[in-house]
This record gives structure tokens, C-alpha cells and sequence, in this order.
């Protein structure tokens, strides 16, 4: 007898992944938040190709069998990771190594950017004045760079091409990475404060006013992790009080930045909509390797990328 055919569940996003090479390897079925309770019990696989939504750490707890995978296309596994979950045998992984270098090429640029004074250039165009300033030299500056993993690590060799000395910080203390002992020391002395690190009940809120007092008044700061992270309301103290020079944020509490947001006026800070890791074809490459892993997975091969749902991430860096 040919055994079933494995359901996979997509929580969709618009546009929708291209699975054309699942076909008749897979019965795939798409939801929207709405309906994504009412359907985890008959899949085999969740695809939570709609990253930003909070839907699977709503529904998850309930009656009838789970998912036996469950696979995000983000890096981040916070917007699904449930006590219920995590503390299930289901096996999750994530976007590990899609995004790497485009948000390390972006942390570059904003580097570049508060260095060279271009939002106030841009500003002064637009005005159609003509002042003349002087800007930072970018080679020779100090780096701390928070979060050890891919993305860490892909943003601390880009800036070395800068000729940019870095430092980075993991959760534990290892060869070449200093742990979170080190990080008051080595933000007090840096020109840049990068935050990379996942969001976990260690990292919550570890951007406070205390860290913000410890920055050089010529520091600037830039967050592209997650936006729980920074204690939003002491940037804005920091940044108003000019405790720091500067700060960009491209990740945020509260996704998208409502209108009302102080943050849209603060001086000397950068707003960016959560795109530091989306560049042209990016879908794609999400979708190419979410078939990837299911091919593997259907051969009964062991999966890669997958989570310690304990500690919220990929081990092993």
C-alpha cells in the first residue's frame, strides 16, 4: 500500500511560497490566522511562512495531535515559541543563514550613513541649503557587536572590511567572543553598539537606561535583532538628553510604528520598516529552502536549522 501523502500547513502571507515542487509529494493546505487552530490537527508540517504573525503561539495549545515540524521563514522563532510547544517533541527550525549578509551589508550602510552625516545632508537638499560640515572616519572606530550567532558574526566581518575593530558578545564566553560580563565594558568604549542577539528572557529589555549610560556621548546605537530588546522610551531619553550621538532602529516593539510614535521625531535617529534582511529575490530563497529541508525530511534525513527550543535559537555558535 503507498503510504499517505504527509499534509503540509501553510500560515500564509501575501505572496504566497512557491511549493510547485512539492506537488504530489505533499498535500498542502493554506490558512490564515483565523483558521490556523481548526487545522493543526491534521498536519503533518506547519510552514509559518507569515513571520511577523503571532497566530501558532495562540492556537498551539488546544485539543487533537500537532504538527510534528514546524518550520518559520525568519530567524527570529519568538513570534511562535509557546510553553505548550516548546515543551513538545515537535521539531522547529528556522531561516538560519537567508539573512546574514544582507543585514550585515545594511548595518554597514547605516554605519556609513550617522559616520558621514547623510540624513542631515539629505535634509539640508531638501531645503536647498548649503552647509558645510566635517564627518567621521569610519576606519579605526570600535565595534561591540551583540549577538553571536550568523547574522552576528556575517556584521562583524563587514565592518572589518571597514577596518573597523570589533568585539563581539554571545550568551556564554568562548574563544573569540566575549560574554555578557564583558558588555558594559566593551559599550563603554565602542563607537558603535550593534544589537544582534535573539529575543529570549535573558536579552528582554537588556538595552536599558543603564546601557545607554554607559555609551560614549559620541556613540551611536543600531538595532537590527528584535525590538524588545531596546527599552524604546530610554533611547529616546538617551537620544534627547544626548547621552549617545545617534541610533537606528530597524526592528520595533510594536510592528508597524504606529503614526503616533514618538520615535518618528526623535533627533538623530533612523527609522527603517523592519528591512535591513529583505532584498530582491529574498522570498525565493526562503521558499527554495523550506523545500530543501522538506525533501530531507521526507527521505528521513535529520533536519538542519533547527531550534533549542529552550533557549530560543540554533545552537552551536
Amino acid at each position: 500500500m503507498t503510504p499517505p501523502v504527509p499534509t503540509l500547513l501553510v500560515l500564509d502571507a501575501d505572496p504566497p511560497p512557491r511549493l510547485g515542487r512539492l506537488t504530489g509529494r505533499a498535500r498542502i493546505v493554506h490558512t490564515d490566522a483565523a483558521g490556523l487552530a481548526s487545522r493543526l490537527p491534521e498536519a503533518d508540517v506547519l510552514l509559518v511562512w507569515d513571520f511577523a504573525s503571532h497566530a501558532v503561539r495562540e492556537a498551539w495549545p488546544g485539543e487533537g495531535p500537532r504538527p510534528r515540524w514546524v518550520h518559520t521563514a525568519s530567524a527570529g522563532v519568538d513570534h511562535l515559541l509557546c510553553p505548550e510547544l516548546a515543551a513538545s517533541d515537535t521539531v522547529v527550525t528556522n531561516a538560519r543563514g537567508i539573512f546574514d549578509r544582507p543585514i550585515a551589508e545594511y548595518v554597514a550602510a547605516l554605519v556609513l550613513a550617522m559616520a558621514k552625516d547623510l540624513p542631515r545632508t539629505l535634509d539640508l537638499q531638501r531645503e536647498r541649503t548649503w552647509r558645510h560640515r566635517e564627518a567621521r572616519r569610519v576606519g579605526g572606530t570600535r565595534a561591540c557587536v551583540v549577538g553571536s550567532g550568523p547574522i552576528g558574526r556575517a556584521i562583524v566581518r563587514t565592518l572589518k572590511a571597514l577596518d573597523v575593530t570589533t568585539a563581539l558578545v554571545g550568551r556564554v564566553p568562548r574563544t573569540g567572543i566575549h560574554g555578557p560580563d564583558d558588555l558594559d565594558r566593551l559599550m563603554s568604549r565602542a563607537d558603535w553598539v550593534i544589537a544582534a542577539a535573539p529575543l529570549t528572557e535573558q536579552t528582554y529589555g537588556m538595552f536599558d537606561a543603564h546601557r545607554f549610560g554607559v555609551m560614549q556621548p559620541s556613540a551611536c546605537f543600531i538595532n537590527v535583532g528584535r525590538g524588545q530588546l531596546v527599552d524604546e522610551d530610554a533611547l529616546v531619553r538617551a537620544l534627547t538628553r544626548r547621552w549617545i550621538a545617534g541610533a537606528a532602529l530597524d526592528v520595533f516593539a510594536t510592528e508597524p510604528l504606529p503614526a503616533d510614535s514618538p520615535l518618528w521625531n526623535v533627533p538623530g535617529l533612523v527609522v527603517s520598516p523592519h528591512m535591513s534582511g529583505d532584498t530582491v529575490g529574498w522570498r525565493d530563497e526562503l521558499g527554495t529552502q523550506f523545500v530543501e529541508l522538506y525533501e530531507r525530511w521526507a527521505a528521513g534525513r535529520s533536519l538542519v536549522n533547527v531550534v533549542d527550543k529552550k533557549r530560543g535559537y540554533v545552537p552551536g555558535h
